[in-house]
Parts: C-alpha cells; structure tokens; sequence
C-alpha cells in the first residue's frame, strides 16, 4: 500500500509540474528520470542505508556541538535568560547569528565553494544541466535563496530563461543552513531536516525542468569562476557574518511577530463570522487543513491526520515555513512518525507568496534587466518549489513505510 501511495503521489506531482510546463515538447525525460534516481538515493542514503545513517547522526552530533558553543555567546549576552528554553528570541535567532558567522568563515576560507562546486558539478555531469544552474542550485543545499545566486552573480544578466527559473526554484525549494538549525531547536528532527536540505538540489532541478523545459544554449559554458568573499581576514568574514545574521533574525523575528498576531486576529474574525451560522471552532487554520487535506493524503500522510497535516502545507504555502514549523513543534506529540517526517520535508524550503518579492529583491538585484522575467516567473517558481518539496516528502515517507 505504501509503494502505491508513493506512485500515486510521485506521479500526480509529476502530472502537475507537466500541466504547468511552458514546452511540453521539449521536456528532457533523460535530466528527470536520473534526477529522480539522485533524489531517491540521496533518500535511500540517509534514511534506510547503515552508513548513511551513521554520517547523519554524526551531522546531528556536530550540529548540536555547533548549538552548544553558540549557547557560550548567548549566555554571555543574556546570562540566565539563556538557561530558559522557552525564550524563543534568545535560544533560537541567537543560534542563527552565530551559525551565519561561521558559514561566512567557511566562505571566505573557500571551503564552502569547494564543496558546492563538487556537488554541482557532478549533478551538472549526470543530469545534463549548465554548470551555472547547477551550481546555483547546489549551493542551495548550504545558503539561502538570495545568498546562493551571488556565487554566480556576474553570470546572471546571460542566464537563459530556464537557466533563471531553474536558480529561483532552487531557492524555493530550500533552506538555508542558518535557518534549518533554527528548525532543529524547535524540535524538529535534523536527519530529516538535513536529508531535505541535500535531496532539494535533485529536486528543485527536476521539477524547473519540467515546467519550463531549456529551448536554447546556455551563454556561459566555461569554466565558472564562482565570486570569492572580499572580506580583509578570518575575523573580518565573521564579523560580517555576524551582521548578516542579525539582519535575518530581526527579519525572521519581526515576520513571526506580525503573522502570528494576524493569524490571531484573523481567526477572531472567522470565529465571529462561524459563531453566526453555528460553525465552532473555526479558524484560518482549519480552513487550510480541509484546503490542503488532500495533498496530504497524496504525498502519504494517513488519513486521519490529513487536514492537520494540510494546514502545515497550507501555513507554509500562504504565510511562510518558520511559522508552519513552529506550529508543527507545538503538535509534534499528538502526531505519528511518518506524518511528522512526512510534514518535515514538505515545510523544508522557502516556496511561499512572500518569497516572490524577495527574489525579486535579491535576484534582481545583482540583474537589474532581469527583475521583469523574475517577477514573471515568481509565481510559477513558488509552484516548481511547492512541488518538489511535496516530491521529497513523498519519496521520505515511502521509505519510512517500508
């Protein structure tokens, strides 16, 4: 039942990428078939596999070893409020700041371009892909939906429509590595969030694939000289870091502040108007559970758990996924594993309303001349991120099962 849940889901995902498709005809099955081979044994890695579970404890292991000396500075800085754990400002957007400056750190040793440049260039070898998209895509695994294009930023005004839709979908498709600790502190399961983190590259290049299929020859086919960080030294990087960290957790922090607050306000509002006609216990996120409950149930979530589930999806889709993940940490002990991994890699990546704007901002950006196809395909790109998403979660979930 399990296996001919995951056709089902694996397909209507498929089905829906290729109704959205710009050019049917010219949809390259070859770059699916061994995307989909890739994501599936990234899956079958980290999940089923000893050894892969064995590295994804040891990831886990280092990601709270990272938690723990971010937790020296907080406790510096805070003293005793950083003993409270309930203190979500302090234990959770603090950790960020500090990962932010270590990432920068690994940046600026040329680590981070090393690693990403390995990995894309052997997508880019296997699935038939340009090297920009890939690398771009890549690097998604590691940084953030703005932060990951600057890598090939001086190529971006060449880049050729499906090139374009490709890097904005691996963006949405994502998470950066910042915030998918800030996730773990929650309570949400790091192998998961990490599996979710390397099977999104596969993913994201797939699906952009599909919807909208490469016509023409990429500009660039040389070798790609990724941009280095201009930073002076070692504490100059971290320092920079640092900085960029604050400005994300104030990002973060004020967006959960006005949304959960809205939410509130909003589910004041369809109480009242529920009260009138006799319906109790009418909210917003009822409304997107019973919207959603079915793509639940396709990609795998059990039954009676599919409109809890389906308001996640929906939360993360409408609103953002910080706020769909802090609501699934409120009910993670009243949810079974396989909903919860199964929810866990659907939230994982930044594919939400809100993100067009910031693509736009942040793409556009490096390409001015661009910013018209990016707002273009903004909404195309948050449906390619939707889906391949939903597409690790089902795979996640089928293996899981069985």
């Amino acid at each position: 039942m399990a296996i001919l849940n995951c056709i089902i889901g694996v397909a209507f995902i498929f089905l829906v990428a290729f109704l959205f498709s710009n050019n049917k005809k010219k949809i390259n099955w070859r770059t699916v078939i061994i995307g989909f081979i890739i994501q599936f044994a990234f899956a079958f890695a980290a999940l089923k596999w000893s050894v892969g579970k064995y590295v994804l404890s040891k990831i886990a292991l280092g990601v709270q070893s990272v938690i723990d000396y971010a937790k020296e500075g907080i406790s510096f800085l805070f003293g005793s409020l950083a003993n409270d754990g309930s203190i979500f400002a302090v234990n959770v957007l603090g950790v960020i700041i500090f990962i932010s400056a270590v990432v920068s750190v690994l940046y600026y040793l040329g680590i981070m371009q090393f690693v990403i440049k390995l990995i894309g260039g052997g997508l880019a070898k296997l699935l038939g892909t340009s090297k920009l998209e890939t690398i771009s895509s890549s690097a998604n695994i590691f940084l953030g939906q703005t932060e990951a294009p600057l890598l090939i930023k001086p190529y971006v005004e060449k880049l050729t429509e499906s090139e374009l839709f490709t890097v904005m979908v691996g963006g949405l498709a994502s998470v950066s590595g910042s915030i998918l600790v800030g996730y773990s502190l929650l309570g949400i399961p790091i192998e998961y969030l990490v599996s979710a983190s390397f099977m999104s590259a596969p993913a994201g290049l797939i699906i952009s694939k599909i919807i909208i299929p490469e016509i023409k020859e990429a500009k660039v086919n040389e070798e790609i000289e990724m941009v280095k960080d201009d930073s002076a030294n070692v504490v100059d990087a971290a320092s920079k870091g640092a900085i960029d960290g604050l400005g994300l957790v104030l990002n973060i922090a004020a967006i959960l502040l006005a949304f959960v607050a809205l939410i509130a306000l909003v589910n004041g509002v369809i109480g009242m108007v529920g009260g009138w006609f006799g319906i109790t216990n009418l909210s917003l996120q009822s409304i997107l559970g019973y919207i959603f409950a079915p793509v639940a149930v396709i990609i795998g979530v059990p039954m009676k758990e599919a409109v809890v589930a389906g308001s996640l999806i929906g939360q993360k889709i409408i609103l953002n996924e910080f706020v769909a993940f802090t609501s699934l940490s409120e009910i993670m002990s009243t949810l079974s594993a396989k909903t919860i991994a199964v929810v866990t890699f659907s939230l994982c990546g930044f594919a939400n309303i809100s993100s067009i704007a910031i693509l736009i901002g942040g793409i556009g950006g490096m390409a001015p001349s661009r910013k018209h196809d990016i707002a273009r395909l903004g909404w195309k790109a948050v449906l390619g991120g939707t889906l391949a998403n939903l597409l690790s979660a089902t795979i996640a979930g089928l293996l899981l099962t069985i």
